[in-house]
């Protein structure tokens, strides 16, 4: 069942752009500075209770989209809003509010902790300077988080090197939960772990979602497990969105031609029709000197002149389902 329809996260046409490090040579021959475009008109929406999939290779764009919604990075263009309200103009109390709602868990498990910090000690830094409880009720509450997340009761007394990858994880978990948040973005917070750890790690967030009516960002190059926990998928390619739809649509019926390379390198997930699968080839072009047109016409099998002038638009195909691909117009309202 899909989750109510009303966004708590709506991400407007954003933009993101990073300086690139200039060397000695290029400043003393006077070469002008550079920027690499990381977001192009990205939008997007989280619903309450409902898991947004970001995917794309390496170098797409979906960690720093992660990290723009949790005011890690500052946007060049657009806007985010959170229930209307845009995030780049909160402050004091507001953005402290705004920071406690939306919840970051990192890729790294080992590097995310602080290892001179026990496990209680990080839970209660994160309860107090919070205020989300006081100080006498800090460790029922750390066991409660602790127990939320199936750790023993033992484990606020140990440091984080005493933990595997899985539990380490499990305590990231545990520290995003602890200022009750609303929404989790997930930053390929399954690539460190064994693949038996990670189904653990996947059925615990599909429980606290249900438990505490969560949205997820959920950000990811593994197709199988995007399948199986998100409700939307957002496809990305070179900073831009190419398709979006609701997750069975996207696996069913892929439209854009880059989608269906991607099914295509991961064939245990699946498409109805294996006949028409084809391989991603290439390499992903730098994003200092993005391919004209669309972007990504030269790995394209289905490639036309038009493809090489023309940047396609992401439209909407149906009701629930939008591409930016020549090959697939917007469909006829009426």
């Amino acid at each position: 069942m899909m989750p109510e329809s009303q966004p708590i996260i709506a991400v407007h046409n954003v933009g993101k752009s990073f300086d690139v490090r200039r060397s000695l040579s290029d400043r003393l021959s006077g070469r002008p500075e550079q920027k690499v475009a990381a977001l192009n008109d990205v939008s997007l929406s989280v619903a309450k209770g409902e898991t947004v999939a970001v995917v794309g290779e390496s170098g797409c764009g979906k960690s720093t989209l992660a990290r723009c919604l949790v005011r890690l990075y500052g946007v060049n263009q657009g806007k985010i809003l959170f229930y209307g309200k845009d995030i780049a103009v909160m402050r004091g109390q507001e953005q402290r509010a705004y920071n406690r709602r939306v919840q970051m868990i990192f890729q790294d498990p080992y590097s995310s902790l602080n290892p001179r910090m026990t496990v209680g000690q990080t839970l209660a830094e994160a309860l107090l300077v919070n205020r989300i409880c006081p100080r006498s009720q800090v460790r029922e509450r750390i066991q409660d988080l602790l127990k939320l997340v199936n750790l023993p009761a033992d484990a606020a007394d140990r440091y984080p090197r005493q933990f595997s990858g899985g539990q380490r994880q499990r305590i990231g978990i545990a520290r995003a939960l602890s200022v009750n948040p609303e929404c989790i973005i997930a930053d390929e917070i399954l690539s460190a772990l064994d693949v038996s750890v990670q189904a653990q790690i996947i059925n615990l967030l599909i429980e606290l979602q249900q438990k505490l009516q969560l949205s997820l960002v959920f950000v990811s190059h593994d197709l199988r497990v995007v399948r199986y926990i998100s409700h939307r998928v957002v496809v990305m390619y070179l900073g831009s969105i190419v398709e979006t739809g609701l997750t069975e649509d996207i696996f069913n019926n892929p439209q854009h031609p880059y989608t269906k390379a991607l099914l295509a390198a991961a064939p245990e997930v699946g498409l109805r029709r294996p006949a028409e699968r084809r391989a991603l080839t290439g390499e992903l072009p730098s994003p200092l000197s993005p391919p004209s047109g669309c972007t990504f016409h030269p790995r394209c099998p289905q490639a036309s002149d038009r493809c090489k002038i023309e940047r396609p638009l992401l439209l909407s195909t149906s009701d629930t389902h939008r591409t930016a691909c020549h090959l697939f117009p917007a469909r006829a309202d009426g």
